[in-house]
């Protein structure tokens, strides 16, 4: 008989706990806030993530945002937010006046950022569209091979860097 009751009072102190820990998860009682820097920086991680998915991607010039098939920068960059809930509008220009100004040297995963480079450029006018990868990368298309991670602080992309635009 006294295993029956110890059996059923180990049954009720743990259902008690149960109730009591799901009560706290449920109200959020006792756990630390998220900070949104954190959320965002998930969020900006997630995109990147996301949009790798597509390297090798053919790129182009004024793809459609109904198709996956094939991608310019912005339509790449406005379908990979989107599946975050970022409505980014269609064009790069369009797009490098959105969210608000960031420097380079403060650039967090996730950020757009801008060039003015290709045949259409003057130095001045927004002309590609690419996101903040980390570590120095922005994840991009253009010509060949499509959907790519190039370096932001070499080449081409260091002498035709704009701006970046912090959205998320």
């Amino acid at each position: 008989m006294k295993k029956h009751q110890w059996f059923k009072q180990a049954v009720v102190v743990g259902m008690c706990t149960t109730i009591g820990l799901s009560t706290l998860m449920a109200t959020g009682a006792g756990t630390a806030p998220v900070a949104a820097a954190s959320v965002t920086a998930s969020t900006g991680q997630s995109i990147v993530n996301f949009g790798k998915k597509y390297l090798g991607t053919r790129y182009q010039f004024g793809a459609s945002t109904s198709t996956t098939r094939y991608f310019d920068c912005s339509s790449f960059t406005k379908y990979i937010f989107a599946k975050y809930g970022v409505n980014l509008p269609r064009t790069s220009v369009a797009q490098s006046k959105v969210g608000k100004a960031v420097s380079k040297s403060n650039l967090r995963v996730g950020d757009l950022v801008f060039f003015s480079s290709g045949s259409r450029a003057n130095g001045k006018n927004v002309t590609h569209v690419a996101v903040y990868a980390g570590n120095g990368k922005i994840l991009h298309t253009y010509g060949s091979p499509g959907v790519t991670v190039s370096d932001l602080n070499s080449g081409n992309w260091k002498r035709t860097y704009l701006k970046a635009r912090r959205v998320l």
